[in-house]
């Protein structure tokens, strides 16, 4: 059973982290081979769990010394129909690895959550697609499509779900649609280009309040991930109501574009301290924003960067 899916801590406020870029972490600092950026294939064996387990265990410490919350997300960014078939993974197989993925992580939950420090266990759901090109599903087809996967999630020991790197609004609405079906929070995690704006042209600013339309508000919050704060920062406009729905921020170690991105061959690690210095700055600007994690090249080190500079501004 979810220990805080009728209560989800982060609501009340305080600060709370989360992991890096998972993937490229992976890859690139633990010499990892993740077919199609896969990093849910990890959980069929002793081996890729214990990668996953190191992995975590970078990020952990650091909620317990600063006695922060932490949301601890799945290896399931992936881990959907279309996904899995390509990867070889049927319905059942799939299945077992969603509830791996969320096994792994109360296994993690039982060892470092402390009263000071909660871990929020979050089952990632991913786009249907390529998270950087925007999809053409209707949100009925999305709400469909992405149900399966957040059944799983719901008679597992998952507190919430979230749509990790969202580019268009009808799969927002889909996934958010799906997870009120299954009585499962859910937080609908947008991406941006260097515009500041979805793939597909649309502002920030407008996707949260169509989400918020089409759904009746029912995702608890928003966030902005794999995008570098310069490319969004200038869409948030202190004062205006819709920006109070975005809770947390993942951004990207790199200022350059999601295309620049697709083509590194090394780890665009970026400024630790710099990115931790972008994220007081939104902090204080945005009080709403209390979940700082990072996303594309970020590791424990941007995550330390970020949770002592946030921390020493509060």
């Amino acid at each position: 059973m979810s220990k805080y899916r009728k209560n989800l801590p982060q609501m009340a406020g305080g600060l709370f982290l989360s992991d890096g870029g998972m993937e490229t972490s992976l890859i690139f600092l633990q010499q990892v081979d993740l077919p199609h950026f896969a990093s849910f294939v990890l959980l069929s064996s002793d081996e890729g769990r214990q990668h996953l387990i190191r992995y975590y265990e970078n990020f952990l410490p650091i909620a317990r010394k600063h006695r922060a919350g932490f949301l601890l997300d799945t290896a399931t960014w992936r881990a959907n129909l279309d996904w899995g078939e390509l990867l070889g993974y049927d319905r059942s197989a799939l299945k077992a690895a969603n509830e791996a993925a969320v096994s792994l992580c109360s296994g993690l939950r039982k060892q470092w959550e402390t009263p000071e420090s909660p871990i929020v266990i979050n089952g990632v759901i991913g786009p249907r697609g390529d998270g950087y090109k925007a999809g053409r599903m209707e949100a009925d087809e999305a709400e469909d499509y992405h149900a399966y996967q957040i059944s799983v999630f719901d008679g597992t020991e998952a507190d919430m779900v979230s749509a990790i790197t969202m580019n268009t609004v009808n799969e927002a609405i889909g996934i958010a649609r799906a997870a009120k079906a299954h009585q499962m929070p859910c937080v609908v995690s947008f991406t941006v280009e260097t515009d500041g704006r979805l793939a597909d042209g649309t502002s920030l600013r407008t996707a949260i309040e169509e989400t918020d339309e089409a759904t009746d508000g029912s995702p608890i919050y928003y966030m902005i991930n794999c995008a570098h704060p310069s490319h969004f920062e200038q869409a948030l406009k202190r004062g205006e109501r819709w920006i109070e729905r975005i809770y947390g921020i993942r951004a990207n170690a790199s200022a350059k574009s999601h295309a620049e991105l697709d083509e590194a061959t090394e780890l665009e690690a970026g400024d630790p301290v710099a990115l931790g210095e972008d994220y007081r700055r939104l902090t204080a600007n945005f009080p709403a924003i209390r979940i700082l994690g990072g996303c594309c090249g970020t590791d424990h080190r941007h995550i330390e960067q970020i949770c002592f500079r946030c921390l020493e501004a509060a």
